[in-house]
């Protein structure tokens, strides 16, 4: 007999599924997410271009280590801009395949 066979009969499933609107608030709170969200997105405009900003003064005056740092935060800003706009289907992706788990 296997192991799996052995322990197949000890695994319970609950039966919990998410409810769309079991609680009160739920619109507000996902209004509230949603402009945590956008509030995000602003600030990494503001940050890649005051990182393209530290890159460019870093080129044109021969400091090499604000032309990295620049560089450096291009990318992360360009990554988190990125993981913003990718949240909600980041979110769902995963949320599906974790449904899928048996």
């Amino acid at each position: 007999m296997f192991l799996a066979d052995k322990i197949g009969p000890l695994a319970y499933d609950p039966g919990i599924k998410p409810n769309d609107g079991g609680l009160p608030g739920l619109e507000v709170l996902k209004q509230v997410i949603g402009s945590i969200n956008l509030f995000g997105i602003i600030a990494v405009v503001g940050a890649l271009a005051v990182s393209a900003g530290v890159w460019a003064w870093g080129h044109h005056s021969g400091g090499h280590q604000a032309e990295a740092s620049g560089k450096k935060g291009v990318l992360v800003s360009a990554g988190a801009a990125l993981l913003l706009g990718a949240a909600n289907g980041v979110v769902a992706f995963f949320s599906t395949l974790g449904t899928q788990v048996r």
